[in-house]
């Protein structure tokens, strides 16, 4: 096996073995619900349906279809399991090591026909690359995009970069006389990266970088650039640069058209902030100060959270973006003064501040000063830089190799012990979001996500007291007053849900899924005219909410109008024929209504097997469900077992209600159906709001 071979090997199943643990994590509450685990179009798998729903979508406020295909998939191969989409992120990111390794070889092992005096790295590149591609993979500020499932965007569209960049390599005309062709994947390649991740729009930038190093294409203005050392004019340089820059212009068209709709599904999805609520120069100044902490990051990776707040306060921002302005300004100069020498430095350094340009801050997207995740590729840029630099000076310098040999594996070492310990970070949602909040301050944002996560742990008290301090962080944080009233809810506590819930409408009228849960506690309270009047108001801001027709079949109910009832439960499935949920429910309803005009046995076991089916016969209200129908199509055999399969997974999973269960075994032993009312019935006074 040759060097290059086993270093390439060596480097993935190193990089295996540090991202190993993965494959044990769980799904976070910080948007796998909306890629995956709540996203009924995702967990289908691959169907034609969901295939034109991801090139027609813009949910989660970007236009990716790839990246939804690539969820669709593992669904269909793993379903549901954590694990295996951790480990497929994990697979994706050790392909993106290897083809790095690939690239910088291929980058810096050619002899490209050199201005006199500059400097193009010498034989010797092997180890150089190996190192910064051992960087990218074991940087624990990478971890994020690995360790959460939601980044496949990341992992995926670096993927196709990586290609892209390969490709063009060997389009270049002093590379190959396959040209053509070559240029015809590389701008296929970067079609797929944008419809990964549209944050590749720079990377027609980054083909210009490499033109000037290591390809040698790009003239270096105001230098004498031919053998003859005769200067060569500004416009036959400036025709060079034209050439280079029209060659590309389907890479930039594609680009700009990739900005357009990544802009328009952003702002449609009410991510992007508008110049009133964050301010042109405070941008710029969260700007200068990110790039400052993106490069501090990179070099003591400490103190790394999911979440940084962006909360600027002038007095000391100011003098941050002072320091900002006088390093980057500091490193850009040097960089361009030693660029004939040292091209490298003015690449790397390019790359790092180019890639970063659409996720810096100038168009907000989102709460967050800055995000881990965003340096994923940008970060080889600086990586580039600084290792070939060190090489050139410990060449200059004569350092020794072993004492070389011996920083750049403590380094990696070092790397990899962060790493580690970042992995375990993100095992739930829980220890995330504590380690988040331990070394982060003001962090509304985090406080929400911890009280879900601990909210889903069934630690409801707890989970309050983190909503409650979210809403004093941000008294107009609207998600924060929805979460509390929702647990409040679900606490039985209607007076005080009503409340925050009213809060949250006020602050935030646009957004259904509050006006829906507002219309659930007027429902809860009786008064069904107040519920009507949000649910409608639900279905004129997004006509396709499903839920909002659940949850009106629920009112129909509770006012005895059944039929209106089946039909309004109809149109939910209609809208979302695959919820598990939904189906469970309905199925609960058709087999055990107290009216005869509600039943309807063959419907109910129909509705229920399909539930249970996709919920892989793992979950107790769906088989409880499906147990109510087989009894009142008369199957007794198959309701008791079903129903004691439901008892048994409830019981050992700790949860309560396990009563009901309990009577029905009682029922369905004397051959005897499950009959329930779901008429309004007054809540206690202590559940009443106070006049």
């Amino acid at each position: 096996m040759s060097r290059p071979r086993f270093i390439g090997l060596l480097l993935a199943l190193i990089t295996l073995l540090a991202y190993g643990p993965v494959a044990h994590n769980h799904f976070v509450v910080y948007d796998d619900g909306e890629y995956v685990t709540d996203n009924s179009m995702v967990l289908n798998g691959l169907t034609w349906a969901g295939i034109k729903w991801a090139f027609t979508t813009g949910h989660a406020s970007n236009w990716h279809p790839l990246t939804w295909l690539s969820h669709m998939t593992d669904c269909e191969l793993f379903g549901p399991n954590a694990g295996a989409h951790h480990a497929v992120n994990m697979l994706w990111h050790t392909a993106n090591t290897v083809l790095l390794f690939v690239l910088l070889l291929r980058l810096t092992d050619r002899r490209p026909a050199a201005r006199p005096g500059t400097a193009f790295p010498p034989a010797g590149n092997l180890w150089p690359s190996a190192f910064v591609a051992a960087l990218f993979a074991w940087h624990p500020l990478h971890v994020e995009s690995v360790a959460w499932i939601s980044e496949r965007k990341d992992v995926l569209s670096t993927f196709f970069a990586l290609l892209t960049l390969l490709a063009y390599v060997k389009a270049a005309p002093h590379a190959t006389g396959h040209g053509s062709r070559s240029y015809v994947f590389a701008l296929i390649f970067f079609a797929l990266g944008l419809m990964a991740k549209p944050m590749l729009v720079t990377l027609p930038f980054v083909m210009l970088l490499l033109d000037y190093w290591p390809l040698g294409r790009m003239p270096d203005f105001g230098f004498r650039i031919s053998e003859s050392k005769t200067a060569t004019g500004p416009a036959s340089q400036l025709s060079t640069f034209s050439r280079l820059l029209f060659e590309k212009w389907p890479f930039f068209f594609l680009a700009a058209v990739s900005c357009v709709v990544t802009y328009l599904a952003q702002r449609h999805g009410e991510a992007v902030m508008t110049i009133q609520q964050l301010p042109l120069d405070l941008r710029m100044e969260n700007a200068l100060i990110s790039y400052e902490r993106y490069l501090a990051r990179a070099f003591w990776p400490l103190d790394l959270a999911v979440f940084y707040p962006l909360t600027i306060h002038l007095s000391w921002y100011k003098a941050m973006t002072a320091t900002a302005v006088g390093l980057l300004g500091g490193i850009t100069w040097l960089a361009w003064r030693i660029r004939r020498p040292c091209p490298y430095l003015l690449v790397g350094w390019l790359w790092f501040l180019g890639t970063l340009v659409p996720v810096i801050g100038l168009v907000q997207v989102g709460s967050a000063a800055m995000a881990d995740r965003y340096s994923y590729f940008p970060l080889i840029g600086v990586f580039i830089a600084v290792t070939f630099g060190f090489r050139d000076l410990a060449n200059r310098f004569k350092f020794p190799k072993a004492a070389v040999a011996a920083a750049a594996v403590l380094i990696l070492a070092a790397c990899l012990v962060l790493t580690e310990k970042q992995v375990r970070y993100w095992y739930d949602s829980e220890s995330l979001f504590a380690h988040t909040l331990a070394i982060t301050q003001d962090n509304y944002n985090a406080r929400i996500d911890y009280g879900v996560a601990l909210e889903q742990k069934g630690r409801l008290a707890e989970a309050l007291a983190q909503y409650e301090e979210a809403e004093r962080l941000s008294p107009e944080n609207s998600q924060a007053h929805y979460d509390t009233g929702n647990l409040l809810l679900k606490m039985g506590r209607l007076p005080e849900a009503l409340s925050e819930l009213q809060q949250a409408v006020q602050i935030s009228p646009q957004k259904p899924l509050m006006h829906n849960c507002l219309g659930i506690v007027f429902t809860e309270l009786g008064r069904f005219d107040e519920a009507e009047k949000e649910f409608k108001e639900t279905e004129r801001l997004d006509p396709a909410y499903a839920w909002m027709h659940f949850e009106m079949a629920k009112l129909r109910l509770k006012q005895g109008r059944d039929a209106g009832a089946i039909d309004e439960f109809r149109e939910a499935l209609r809208l979302e024929p695959d919820n598990y949920q939904i189906l469970t429910y309905v199925a609960h309803v058709l087999a055990a209504d107290e009216n005869p005009q509600g039943r309807d046995g063959r419907s109910a076991l129909a509705l229920a097997a399909k539930a249970n089916a996709l919920t892989g016969s793992s979950q107790p209200l769906v088989l409880d469900a499906l147990g109510m129908a087989c009894a009142e199509t008369g199957d007794f055999t198959n309701a008791l077992e079903l129903t004691q399969r439901a008892f048994d997974i409830a019981n050992a999973g700790r949860l309560k209600g396990l009563e009901p269960l309990q009577q029905r075994l009682e029922l369905y032993k004397k051959h005897q159906p499950w009959r329930e009312s779901f008429l309004f019935t007054k809540p206690p006074p202590e559940k009443l709001p106070k006049n």
